[in-house]
């Protein structure tokens, strides 16, 4: 049992990560600026209609450019800048890295920070250089959890502001991305030791608020609910102290019959948050292991979308709560074959999802219904991506498939690349700009070779 549970939390943990846009309309500018995980309203779609489906190593790749070291941080495009994250295998330097995104030639390559005493327990299942930057025009903030986050100077690389005092134990390094709102930077602190929500000024990195979770979340007991024994239980404590107060989620600003609401899932709960004042508006608590949170909440059909982690709950709660509406406000919920780590996607009435282990499946939004179920090649951790009736999906084996949007399930492609994917991918133009473990990709139509270039440490 002890075995089994702990396997269970290595799976688990991270994601991958929101933005000032995320309740507008979709319109030109999503094709051009990719600004932070997910896209300009951090939902995985975007409105262009001439990606190329077909695609490899070798075919329709305009440039492809090697990245030094470490990370797991998706790709954010703005204007002809691509911006990503990376680090030392060993976490005691950590970088932020620009490409220019016609010919994949870096730009910029900063140490952000260096770290005396990084994280390094559990190696494989997670990078220092996890967290997905947010970029608008002049400016890129790179967070790197506990490590620090820093505000810089998109032209010259110069470092604006940094803010290093922020700290919590993430075990197994970070992963929840920074978001913007208006002139509001928000960064997630989920530790095995503190869990908190911070706003920063995101002009100065000045302290706006922070606001402590309180879901007080006893380990003993809610292993005793799942059926662990005295001894399991004893053990799981001593070997992971505190585990079941980790998590991984990137928020969502959404905005609710004319109010704002910050909706950031942590472990235990998923809490609503005013975004100017921090004051909480509502939470729905998890039911069961509903920490190690990692799928970004969605917000679509009048209702807010969340998993709740190794529970493996997905939920649809209408945002029109005060206080604890765990028992008044959640519309559905389901258990079967939801995600721990890939956010889910939505297009009109149709949610799909695909679990760690590759079973796609398509529910109806309005009532979680399952329309159809099918299985794809190899493992995921990446989110997918909606384009033009199209859904991508990136597998850590380097394969990507691309299947139909619709009540049917429908096998369009199947491509494969040399590494596997971890990052989630970003759209610019007409083209799609992925990350594998070791490469950073531009795909467009009708390229025949291409060009490479790059740089080592």
């Amino acid at each position: 049992m002890i075995q089994k549970f702990l396997t269970i939390l290595t799976l688990a943990f991270v994601a991958v990560l929101i933005s000032p846009w995320t309740t507008s309309a979709q319109d030109a500018t999503e094709v051009v600026y990719w600004n932070q995980f997910r896209g300009p309203n951090g939902d995985g779609k975007t409105i262009a209609t001439n990606l190329p489906v077909e695609f490899s190593e070798t075919q329709n790749v305009r440039w492809k450019t090697a990245i030094h070291d470490k990370g797991w941080s998706s790709p954010v495009v703005w204007g002809n800048q691509i911006w990503l994250t990376t680090g030392r295998e060993d976490g005691t330097a950590l970088f932020a890295v620009c490409v220019n995104k016609d010919s994949g030639e870096i730009v910029h390559d900063i140490k952000v920070f260096d770290v005396a005493e990084p994280q390094w327990e559990y190696p494989d299942l997670n990078s220092h250089a996890t967290p997905t930057p947010i970029v608008e025009d002049g400016r890129v903030y790179v967070h790197f959890g506990t490590y620090g986050t820093a505000c810089l100077d998109t032209k010259s690389g110069k470092k604006l502001w940094e803010r290093r005092d922020l700290k919590c134990d993430h075990r197994v390094r970070p992963a929840s991305s920074p978001i913007i709102d208006g002139d509001s930077l928000f960064l997630t602190f989920d530790g095995v030791d503190v869990q908190f929500v911070v706003s920063l000024n995101k002009n100065t990195g000045d302290t706006v608020w922070l606001q402590h979770r309180n879901v007080g979340l006893d380990m003993a007991a809610m292993l005793k609910a799942e059926g662990f024994s005295d001894a399991d239980i004893e053990e799981t404590e001593k070997e992971k102290p505190n585990d079941n107060k980790k998590s991984y989620a990137t928020p969502t600003v959404i905005e609710y019959q004319g109010k704002r609401q910050l909706i950031s899932p942590a472990a235990g709960a998923t809490i609503s948050y005013d975004p100017k004042t921090g004051d909480e508006f509502w939470r729905v608590y998890h039911e069961g292991m509903g920490f190690n949170v990692a799928c970004r909440p969605i917000f679509e059909n009048g209702l807010v979308y969340f998993t709740t982690g190794v529970a493996k709950r997905l939920l649809a709660v209408r945002p029109s709560g005060m206080g604890d509406v765990t028992d008044t406000h959640v519309a559905w919920s389901v258990r079967r074959r939801t995600p721990e780590i890939p956010s889910p996607l939505i297009v009109g009435d149709l949610m799909f999802m695909v679990t760690e282990g590759g079973v796609v499946s398509c529910l109806e939004a309005g009532n979680g219904n399952e329309v159809w179920k099918a299985r794809l090649a190899g493992d995921y951790w990446a989110s997918p991506l909606y384009a033009d009736g199209k859904i991508y999906f990136f597998s850590q084996e380097g394969d990507v498939s691309v299947i139909s949007a619709g009540r049917e399930f429908q096998l369009i492609t199947e491509n494969e690349f040399d590494e596997g994917f971890i990052a989630s991918p970003a759209v610019a133009d007409n083209t799609l700009i992925l990350r594998s473990r070791t490469h950073l990709y531009c795909i467009e139509k009708t390229v025949s070779e291409p060009s490479e270039t790059g740089n080592s440490r």
